[in-house]
């Protein structure tokens, strides 16, 4: 793994320790990709975080549950309904691609969003919860 993604990763498991309770973490690496996963506390909230670096593309996923509830949750997977919601339809040429999107009240609700970083999910979680 290089010393530019183990930096990025390093950065990421501080700011959840510095801003979230019982973080827990762990990282898996091979030479193409690395993965990290991180669940912690935020109040009464339980959070979880995929971040996924291959030098083809970066994913992500941030969510906040409260108990088994989605009460927000940002990431940019190929989801179908976020795909139909940029494009109106699903087409060949947007099948798979990752299009940064918010889950609402368990799910139901999605919205599309800017690319978002932990440090923006962060200060998201300040500002609203």
């Amino acid at each position: 793994m290089e010393t530019e993604t183990t930096k990025y990763l390093d950065d990421l498991i501080e700011l959840a320790q510095s801003s979230f309770d019982e973080v827990e973490y762990k990282i898996d690496s091979t030479p193409e990709r690395a993965i990290l996963r991180i669940t912690a506390k935020y109040g009464q909230y339980r959070v979880f975080v995929t971040e996924l670096l291959s030098y083809l593309s970066r994913q992500y996923r941030y969510y906040l549950l409260r108990g088994n509830w989605v009460e927000a949750g940002f990431d940019n997977s190929p989801d179908p309904r976020a795909i139909r919601l940029k494009y109106g339809k699903i087409g060949k040429e947007h099948a798979g691609e990752h299009v940064p999107h918010f889950h609402l009240e368990d799910k139901t609700r999605l919205e599309l969003t800017d690319e978002m970083t932990f440090f923006s999910f962060v200060t998201w979680l300040e500002e609203n919860i």
